[in-house]
């Protein structure tokens, strides 16, 4: 490790330990390390169709059956993956602390997983205040496309989305597909988190997806610092107080101290 990021982490975990409010942001590289596909580019082809072509409203109402098969194929892809340590040093962070809100621009419920991994570890604690606000939407939930109520996802079994019990409308990824707004209770409760937090932590994010992206900025704006973790620079490493270039599964653990 160079003698330049060890002096970053080291500010880093002092900003943290000070802190008396937290909020993380994290982003698709987080999950990487974890070998979660991005389904971007041709990595993403699924019997030649784009995500863009099945991810929308309009594609399910076409052809559920045809949108539900693809989201079986990626939850089976995600199952095979575990939370690495990055995930679980957010975690125990959450846990350990008081006034610490994880925000995830991630779908694949990795967090969710380290939570309850950790809570075990912890004698029994409960995991909920590890749960992050997952402004896309779960992949491990389904939501009914009529009333709306929300479940776990369900097997890969069936040959179609199953019915939802409720009201008989077909169940559908709880996920904000393309051309959807995001729950705005949830991307609230961001905003609020952030406006009031000492600290705004961002890991594996391109600080360019919005309305997430603002998060940091309104940190910023309410006298916060941003303390910056990954590989690579983006729009928010010249206003953050500290940027670590690094892997997250790597950076993480060493600033979050147990």
């Amino acid at each position: 490790m160079s003698e330049a990021l060890s002096d970053g982490i080291a500010r880093a975990s002092s900003l943290l330990d000070e802190a008396e409010s937290v909020v993380v942001l994290t982003g698709a590289g987080v999950s990487a390390e974890s070998g979660v596909p991005t389904f971007r580019g041709d990595e993403g082809l699924w019997r030649s169709y784009r995500p863009e072509e099945l991810a929308t409203p309009e594609a399910f109402e076409r052809d559920p059956v045809l949108v539900w098969e693809w989201y079986q194929w990626r939850r089976s892809l995600i199952a095979d993956c575990a939370p690495n340590p990055g995930h679980q040093a957010l975690a125990r962070l959450a846990l350990l602390r008081e006034r610490i809100t994880l925000v995830t621009q991630n779908v694949d419920g990795l967090h969710h997983r380290a939570a309850r991994a950790e809570a075990a570890r912890l004698a029994g604690q409960s995991p909920e205040p590890a749960f992050p606000l997952e402004v896309h939407g779960a992949i491990h939930r389904d939501r009914c496309s009529g009333c709306g109520h929300r479940t776990d996802a369900a097997t890969g079994e069936e040959p179609g989305p199953p019915p939802c019990s409720i009201c008989r409308a077909l169940l559908r990824p709880d996920v904000v597909w393309f051309g959807e707004t995001l729950d705005p209770s949830v991307i609230g409760a961001a905003q609020e988190a952030a406006s009031a937090a000492d600290v705004c932590l961002v890991a594996g994010t391109s600080a360019l997806v919005h309305p997430a992206a603002g998060l940091p900025w309104l940190t910023i704006r309410a006298g916060g610092a941003v303390v910056e973790v990954n590989p690579d620079e983006t729009p928010l490493t010249g206003a953050a107080e500290i940027s670590l270039r690094g892997r997250s599964g790597h950076v993480l653990p060493r600033i979050i101290r147990d």
